[in-house]
């Protein structure tokens, strides 16, 4: 009885010095996040989350702040098309945000779909579509079951790349072609250009490419859509069609990329011009 009460008391001793030396270490990370020494408080973090008693209330501010980490560090180098190393962060963040969705709140919850969003980027610039239809699919079967936060629940940022001194962001609209192809006008995707701040942030939009729906009533028609640019001044709305760039209803995602950084390296302009003056 007595070795017995002797094993116990020191399996405590060893188990509670255990979960003090975890709390230094994540007082020292959290001094870390305040001093914005991202990466040294995120390799704490990474450290100390396998090892926290998952029932100890510090176990939650551990992940919580694990979470904020990762992701920050995977939306720092998305910003700076560092996809390898955000594609990384981005998966680790996703799984971690699925650990924490039954301790957290909805809104918490929600993040998923965002991370999701944030690793379609990372495989779109890593020029790996394929892969990131996976996650394209997750974002379509949420918007189906109304599942999706404000902000991602109409349309989503599936592509983003600096060219020629500009930030160029592809964002997709859930809704699919129009069984009447002269219902109504209808895009699928724009490409959004935008000069940049010394910093690399977005200054003003220059212009945008829509991957619009082309008007055709044939079941045999060549192609589904066209590519148009179009621009704004504070008189009308420019715009003009490219009729050499033209895409399926599968829409080859290399292909358009391709044409989008063709057009703007090139300065392509397009076989068209109409002008529409803005209501005053």
């Amino acid at each position: 009885m007595k070795k017995t009460l002797t094993i116990l008391l020191l399996t405590i001793s060893t188990a509670t010095f255990g979960q003090t030396e975890i709390l230094k270490k994540y007082q020292t990370a959290d001094s870390l996040l305040k001093a914005d020494n991202l990466s040294e408080a995120y390799n704490i973090l990474k450290e100390i989350e396998p090892k926290c008693d998952k029932k100890d209330t510090l176990y939650n501010y551990i992940l919580w702040y694990y979470i904020a980490a990762t992701s920050e560090l995977e939306s720092q180098n998305r910003m700076t098309e560092q996809f390898e190393t955000s594609l990384k962060y981005g998966l680790e963040a996703l799984e971690l945000i699925q650990k924490g969705k039954s301790r957290f709140d909805e809104k918490f919850a929600s993040r998923e779909f965002w991370m999701n969003k944030n690793i379609i980027i990372s495989y779109f610039g890593l020029n790996q579509f394929d892969k990131a239809k996976t996650h394209r699919d997750i974002l379509y079967k949420a918007y189906k079951e109304k599942k999706l936060p404000e902000g991602i629940d109409g349309f989503f940022n599936f592509d983003f790349f600096k060219l020629n001194s500009n930030n160029v962001w592809g964002y997709e609209w859930y809704p699919e072609l129009p069984k009447d192809r002269f219902s109504s006008s209808f895009t699928k995707v724009v490409y959004y250009v935008y000069s940049t701040n010394s910093d690399g942030t977005d200054k003003d939009q220059l212009y945008r490419f829509h991957v619009l729906m082309f008007h055709h009533d044939s079941k045999n028609a060549k192609f589904d859509y066209l590519l148009e640019k179009q621009m704004e001044t504070n008189e009308a709305t420019i715009s003009g069609s490219y009729y050499q760039y033209t895409y399926k209803a599968d829409i080859d995602y290399k292909k358009l990329k391709e044409d989008i950084k063709e057009i703007i390296t090139k300065e392509i302009e397009p076989s068209s011009r109409r002008t529409v003056p803005k209501r005053k």
